[in-house]
């Protein structure tokens, strides 16, 4: 290995990249983890609701520091535009007026679960006063990330090319329904419709039943992570360009990718997706089976596993010799037969007595948990998946911690997700605002 890696790097460049590492003191222990990779990254937020707060979140945790840009009317009732007020369930917290004499809602759990590591200041954009307020933050930006309708900004002075003028070096994110361009570019997005539109919904819930939505907003998520994913491309690309670009990420889009082999299925083959509940079309068993007091999933995927499965939970060591269940191809054309034998089984004992007999084995199971059993798993624990933070107004709060680690290490949760308007005054201040300055916008409502 270490020859192959000679050669292909050289050992002039080895060797520079080694002194490179020993001048940058890069320790790879994995008790140091690693510093921020975004600290210094500034981040204007103009997102609502998920996909887009789900994508700053993520550059937040990598270390930026991003500023939420929130309108106070919206923010406080409007739950199509502001997950603030998209409660209950919610923390309760000490009250909190704005500037305006409202009266702030509890924190939502839906808003504290995509807004950790961030700032919030309010801002009526839509008024000279305030669109030059974010003028001056567009200059100072590194990346900026909104999901309006398309046009909707530019319309406001702050679309690309408005932006791009200021700050010829800005990572412009959009996030829309449909994308920038197509009949449907004026479509608003909203994750249950794409759902339905892009195909998800089709081929979710079982077979005899209608179409479902997934259990959570998965084409939002999906649509952030792409989006995270695009902007850290577009620094990459902008330290060796030294331009900004503008990213067009949407939710039709992601959802169409997201369908992976179903849609090449169709695109090579012809063939249409379907319902097949919580079973796999071309593999048995594959599928959730009740047991006595609950259900679990099993993954039986190749001859040896569904071997081991006949013998060891079944109990039946004939069935890999009968010519019915003798190979997967055998076992999809006889699927109901055994479905119904290995649910006959099955329901004769409880689902922790099966989870002890299939622990070791060898086949992939997993029980159906809720989410109390979920957070309740020794994994969760073990690999601190939770964290408990100080919020300003609800006091202690527990979060779902960052995803990944690196080095074995997560990277901090810094800040709790902002109360409403909680960073106005100080991000000002560093824009360069003085006292009697921020007094007069409040007055005039523009923060």
């Amino acid at each position: 290995m270490a020859s192959l890696f000679l050669r292909r790097v050289g050992p002039t460049r080895l060797g520079g990249l080694l002194q490179r590492s020993r001048l940058l003191n890069v320790d790879h222990a994995p008790s140091q983890g690693i510093p921020p990779p975004l600290q210094g990254i500034k981040v204007l937020d103009l997102t609502r609701v998920l996909a887009g707060p789900t994508a700053t979140m993520l550059l937040a945790d990598l270390g930026a520091d991003v500023v939420k840009v929130e309108e106070v009317s919206r923010a406080l009732t409007d739950a199509s535009h502001a997950l603030r007020i998209m409660a209950p369930p919610c923390c309760s917290a000490v009250p909190l007026r704005t500037s305006g004499g409202r009266t702030s809602p509890p924190e939502s759990a839906y808003f504290l679960a995509v807004n950790r590591n961030k700032r919030s200041i309010t801002v009526n954009f839509k008024e000279p006063e305030g669109l030059a307020i974010v003028h001056k933050l567009v200059k100072q930006a590194d990346v900026l990330v909104e999901n309006y309708v398309s046009g909707k900004l530019a319309e406001m002075g702050l679309g690309w090319e408005d932006c791009r003028e200021l700050n010829p070096r800005l990572i412009y994110a959009s996030i829309t329904g449909y994308g920038q361009t197509g009949p449907y570019r004026k479509a608003a997005g909203y994750d249950v419709i794409v759902e339905a539109e892009a195909g998800l919904m089709h081929i979710t819930g079982e077979p005899d039943g209608p179409p479902c939505k997934v259990g959570v907003a998965a084409t939002d998520i999906a649509t952030g992570l792409y989006a995270h994913g695009a902007i850290m491309a577009g620094l990459l690309s902008r330290e060796k360009t030294g331009h900004g670009v503008w990213i067009d990420c949407n939710l039709f889009e992601s959802q169409l990718a997201g369908l992976a082999n179903i849609a090449s299925n169709y695109l090579i083959a012809g063939q249409e997706g379907s319902r097949h509940g919580t079973a796999h079309p071309s593999i048995v068993p594959y599928q959730v089976f009740p047991c006595k007091d609950g259900f679990i999933m099993i993954g039986a995927g190749n001859d040896k596993q569904f071997k081991l499965f006949s013998e060891k939970i079944l109990d039946r060591p004939d069935l890999p010799e009968n010519p019915k269940f003798c190979n997967n191809k055998a076992r999809v054309a006889n699927r109901q037969e055994l479905v119904s034998l290995i649910t006959d089984t099955l329901q004769k004992e409880s689902r922790d007595h099966w989870i002890r007999k299939f622990t070791g084995l060898g086949v992939p199971f997993g029980p159906i948990n809720n989410i109390h059993q979920t957070f309740s798993h020794p994994q969760v624990a073990e690999r601190k998946m939770v964290t408990e933070v100080e919020h300003p107004r609800a006091g202690k709060v527990k979060l779902v911690s960052p995803a990944v680690t690196y080095n074995g290490k997560r990277m901090p949760i810094r800040r709790p997700p902002p109360y409403l308007s909680q960073h106005t005054i100080e991000v000002l201040t560093e824009l360069g605002y003085n006292e009697k300055e921020i007094a007069a916008l409040k007055d005039k409502k523009i923060i």
